[in-house]
């Protein structure tokens, strides 16, 4: 069977790579930038994969990535629903079904992301699974890509199983009301099995929580169905040191993610010791936590 010229896996992504503009990935764009679109550079460094590949993969070298790095490149191009799964086809991968949760995150939200500036925000998908941050919130908590991305989850870091360490927060993090916060990520994810009952990502999860945390399996047994909205914490900041922010948790729609947004009090010293933090950017993570992640 022959594929229609310039419709193929390779030149559909070299397409929407030239078609979104640095600025809309909140990407500075220089004088000299000849290119209209984004840089291979520039995708892969979104996308979470090396530049190599997405060469491999716009020359038609490399013609079935994995779903995973699928759902990054849908995410990183801001394709619509529709785009994204025309991308699954191209790659010869089932789109994720209406029962299933998904990681795509819509272009009007993407838009509104880039927007928040250095605000600390991230995504998470309807089971706490980590899918995007900026560099606010690597700053503020410390960069979660030294974590295997099966790993970057929310309620495995508030539940961890067998003494496993914190992968999204590399500092202490502290709150007010820890109880309150425990109870509504559990029922999260007991809201997530009735709108997503086929998701075996979730089912997992949820097994290995039950079976291996006694205060999730004390929690799940309780049946509790609520939501996570607002909090307020205190992170231990190995450069600035401790930064108070407000923690508000917004919902996106149907697909049940979650937009997590730590701010300071204006004018306070919490604020400027938060934009110390943007400006230095990241620091290591602790040696400790480093030497786990190797």
């Amino acid at each position: 069977m022959s594929t229609t010229p310039g419709a193929g896996l390779g030149a559909m992504i070299r397409t929407w790579r030239d078609r979104l503009p640095p600025s809309a990935a909140a990407l500075p764009v220089g004088r000299a930038r000849r290119a209209t679109g984004l840089r291979r550079e520039e995708l892969a460094e979104l996308a979470g994969v090396s530049v190599d590949y997405v060469v491999r993969l716009e020359q038609g070298r490399a013609t079935t990535p994995s779903a995973q790095v699928v759902a990054s490149l849908a995410r990183a191009l801001q394709l619509t629903v529709t785009e994204r799964d025309h991308l699954y086809r191209l790659a010869h991968l089932v789109p994720p079904a209406d029962d299933t949760i998904s990681d795509h995150i819509p272009p009007g939200l993407q838009r509104v992301l880039t927007r928040l500036g250095d605000v600390a925000v991230a995504v998470f998908a309807a089971d706490w699974q980590l899918v995007w941050w900026n560099r606010g919130w690597a700053a503020l908590l410390g960069d979660p890509a030294s974590a295997p991305p099966r790993l970057r989850n929310f309620a495995r870091d508030r539940f961890p199983v067998d003494g496993s360490p914190a992968r999204l927060a590399l500092w202490p993090v502290t709150e007010l009301d820890p109880d309150t916060t425990d109870v509504a990520v559990v029922s999260d994810l007991r809201r997530a099995t009735g709108r997503f009952p086929r998701d075996a990502r979730l089912a997992g999860l949820i097994r290995d929580l039950s079976a291996g945390n006694e205060r999730f399996a004390e929690l799940w047994a309780m049946g509790t169905v609520a939501a996570h909205r607002e909090d307020h914490k205190t992170i231990e900041h190995p450069s600035v040191g401790p930064v108070s922010v407000d923690c508000d948790v917004l919902s996106d729609g149907d697909s049940e993610c979650k937009i997590v947004i730590m701010t300071a009090v204006p004018g306070s010293a919490d604020e400027t010791k938060l934009r110390l933090a943007v400006v230095a950017g990241p620091p290591p993570p602790r040696p400790s936590l480093a030497a786990d992640l190797s």
